[in-house]
């Protein structure tokens, strides 16, 4: 909807305050990679990129081969595309969507495909974008883990709408929590539970307590005559922000 290339039931979709449907110019300034790179197989991945720039009016030899050794494809730019894998075609969407030097970039899944290896150099490479060339990335991704690691904002959809947006960092802030290893494991827990809620594991504590709270933690601890071996500060995780949410905003539907 916000490329144009479906229309809305109802509502309007605005790119930097500019109607897409009425202000079709505005879409110069996006690039897109969305539900997988489609490209003509018996091209190479250069002519697939040059075919594209011409047709965008936006050529220039130069940034192609920037770009293709940006997104590791470099070596194998005069490649067939139909004997890419699923990554490779990911790697060569990125490109494309880059092309332009949009200031907005809108990727659904960009690491779709991709090994451990290339999910990190990804990832890295969207980063920088942000932090580097100052771009706007719009994220769309199943991967909780990959979205904290990251983007700054996220925005949770249930159901088509709106349940949480903000920043990663604040979200996740509000419920932190302290692991705690420790001798006798029970008696440590009876110590504790005067102060903050407690969930014994089989060899450590969970204790509801932030991570400012874990000198205390340790001194009344060691008042008590426990061993105390070791205590991490553990922050909850977007998947799991993610899943209270959802289930909140069920019950209230």
């Amino acid at each position: 909807m916000l490329l144009g290339l479906i229309h809305p039931t109802s509502g309007d979709a605005y790119i930097y305050g500019q109607h897409v449907r009425r202000q079709h110019g505005v879409l110069r300034r996006v690039g897109a990679l969305v539900e997988g790179a489609a490209f003509y197989p018996f091209l190479s991945g250069r002519k697939n990129l040059e075919v594209l720039a011409r047709t965008a009016n936006c050529y220039d030899p130069a940034r192609i081969e920037m770009l293709l050794a940006q997104v590791g494809l470099a070596e194998r730019a005069t490649q067939r595309v139909k004997g890419y894998s699923t990554g490779m075609k990911q790697r060569l969407g990125l490109a494309a969507a880059l092309l332009g030097d949009p200031d907005l970039l809108i990727l659904d899944e960009p690491t779709n495909g991709l090994d451990p290896s290339g999910m990190h150099e990804v990832r890295t490479f969207i980063r920088e974008l942000a932090d580097r060339h100052g771009k706007t990335v719009f994220l769309s991704s199943h991967l909780l883990g990959e979205v904290e690691q990251v983007c700054d904002r996220v925005a949770i959809i249930n159901l088509g709408e709106i349940v949480r947006e903000g920043a990663v960092e604040e979200l996740l802030a509000g419920k932190s929590t302290l692991r705690v290893e420790a001798q006798p494991l029970q008696r440590a827990a009876e110590v504790l539970r005067a102060h903050w809620p407690v969930a014994v594991n089989e060899t450590w504590l969970t204790v509801s307590a932030r991570r400012d709270e874990s000198p205390q933690v340790i001194r009344q601890l060691v008042a008590a005559g426990v061993d105390v071996y070791q205590v991490t500060g553990q922050r909850q995780t977007l998947e799991e922000y993610f899943l209270a949410v959802v289930q909140e905003s069920l019950a209230h539907a």
